[in-house]
């Protein structure tokens, strides 16, 4: 019987060690940080474990030895006499008010000059922080740890409105000015975030910050492997092999393919999201709860806007100096896709370049959920004609007339001036995709590849599109290519299924024709 306690949202060790909920131990990690600098920063995807590593080293630092009873960082031979500890956590507060970001420093330093007993009138943000370092360094006689957590929110959360953007970011620059010029105070700051910006000057005056992100040494040190998987929570996945009535294994390997496979060097290992992990085991059920729990949509919006196809986002090609420092306006999305956690490294090209990838299928499903409403009505609604549910039932019931009829009538609910070939490719691939049927995009075989090919347990379809073509050019090419052939000895029937997208205002719309092999 599973009798863990699950910590699902909660990012506050103390609460965590003394109520008993499991705690994957990371404290090892403590020591070579104290040796690796004295301005530390950390890049990891949203609801990765940062925040509850930032909560662990306060403990540390206010000498709590006793919260680390058992853990790695008891035996490490630490220095555990407390220090004072300014912790700033920019996750709570809504920036799309205008002074957002003002008020949720005013609440810090309020607090701050309230213990420290400082004024703070008439006095900038910058001047109130140097102020405070100071006094708290002058009134404990110890120099000061400032951790900072998901500092890059208040930018990430309101991207797309340019004027409140550059204040915020002139507001952090002042505020991140302090650590340097401050630096005799200071015994050890930590930065945390999505994204280490370099093109917006944040950190420009912080010329010493040490970024970690892809260091070997740290790339274990947010999200689980898959021994800490199984050492820490394998009645939880043993009781929810029982209810899916399968055996452990298959169940781990489900859960592998769906929450697993985040890699942040060549070095590393293979990570679980332990935010999924968690809910996953607490409801006993494999969901994408990371895009359920809220994601920044203003990606998907520039995949769109830029007519790339869905699937050529896998396969990416970047360069290891473009994933450590990006900008909000690059005009290429794909490095903060990875620091975002939607893409992933698959592997190590020559001269530090990687090959990038959607890490698992939660995260490759839930973008495409994202991407999918901002070409045609939300099919995620239960009432729809055009719900996912609808179109898996047409292809697993083998009725591709209908899979096509109501796909030709969804795609005249794009609007008019956003009839290009890209977005008709796209919305055909991502309601294959999202009907919950495995599919291949531009299957590459003996003879050419195809558009499109999508499989269930009892049938499989093979599609070719065109734009302003015909549909009997798409239907020669299927049979002229032979992209059937690989499947001859397959004993599920298989449907060809040739389009085309007429653009023309007076004949617009899908046209199609379908024929079959062995049904």
């Amino acid at each position: 019987m599973d009798q863990l306690r699950y910590p699902v949202g909660m990012q506050t060790f103390s609460k965590i060690i003394e109520e008993g909920y499991v705690y994957v131990d990371k404290t090892q990690y403590i020591k070579p940080l104290l040796s690796q600098g004295q301005f530390i920063f950390l890049s990891r995807p949203r609801r990765f474990g940062k925040s509850l590593l930032l909560s662990t080293l306060e403990a540390y630092f206010e000498g709590r030895r006793d919260l680390f009873k058992g853990l790695a960082a008891d035996s490490d031979g630490l220095d555990w006499t407390p220090s004072p500890v300014l912790h700033f956590d920019f996750n709570a507060e809504n920036y799309s008010l205008e002074n957002g970001l003002e008020m949720l420093l005013n609440g810090f330093f309020g607090r701050l000059e309230k213990k420290y007993d400082i004024s703070s009138q008439g006095l900038s943000v910058s001047q109130r922080f140097r102020n405070i370092i100071e006094a708290a360094y002058q009134k404990t006689g110890r120099q000061v740890v400032i951790l900072i957590d998901e500092y890059d929110k208040p930018l990430l959360d309101i991207e797309e409105d340019k004027k409140l953007y550059e204040k915020n970011q002139r507001i952090l620059k002042s505020f991140f000015g302090n650590l340097k010029s401050m630096d005799r105070y200071i015994r050890f700051a930590f930065i945390t975030g999505v994204a280490r910006f370099s093109k917006v000057s944040i950190f420009s005056d912080l010329n010493n910050l040490d970024d970690i992100s892809l260091e070997d040494a740290y790339a274990d040190i947010c999200g689980w492997n898959e021994k800490e998987l199984v050492d820490n929570f394998a009645p939880g996945i043993r009781t929810l092999a029982d209810k899916r009535k399968e055996d452990f294994d298959t169940t781990l390997k489900e859960l592998r393919d769906y929450y697993d496979g985040y890699l942040f060097t060549e070095e590393g290992s293979r990570l679980y999201n332990p935010y999924s992990i968690l809910k996953a085991l607490k409801k006993m059920r494999i969901d994408p709860y990371w895009f359920d729990s809220g994601t920044p949509t203003f990606l998907a919006r520039r995949i769109k806007n830029m007519k790339i196809f869905p699937p050529d986002i896998n396969g990416k090609i970047c360069s290891r100096e473009e994933l450590i420092a990006v900008g909000l306006n690059d005009r290429n999305p794909i490095p903060l896709m990875f620091q975002t956690g939607y893409l992933t490294i698959g592997k190590l090209l020559e001269d530090d370049f990687y090959e990038l990838r959607f890490p698992n299928r939660e995260v490759e499903k839930g973008f495409y959920q994202q991407l999918l409403p901002l070409y045609v009505p939300d099919v995620r609604d239960p009432f729809s004609p055009f719900h996912f549910y609808l179109f898996q039932k047409d292809l697993s019931e083998g009725r591709p007339e209908d899979f096509m009829k109501r796909l030709a009538t969804l795609l005249k609910n794009i609007p008019y001036d956003d009839h290009y070939e890209s977005t008709y490719r796209a919305v055909t691939y991502l309601i294959a995709v999202l009907s919950g049927t495995p599919a291949l995009a531009e299957h590459h075989g003996y003879n050419g590849r195809s558009d499109l090919e999508v499989f269930t347990s009892r049938f499989i379809y093979v599609f070719e599109f065109k734009y302003n073509r015909s549909v009997s050019e798409a239907m020669d090419q299927i049979h002229d290519r032979d992209y059937a052939g690989r499947y001859t000895l397959d004993k599920r029937p298989v449907y060809l299924i040739a389009a085309n997208y007429n653009s023309d205002k007076d004949n617009r719309g899908l046209e199609y024709k379908i024929a079959s092999v062995n049904a």
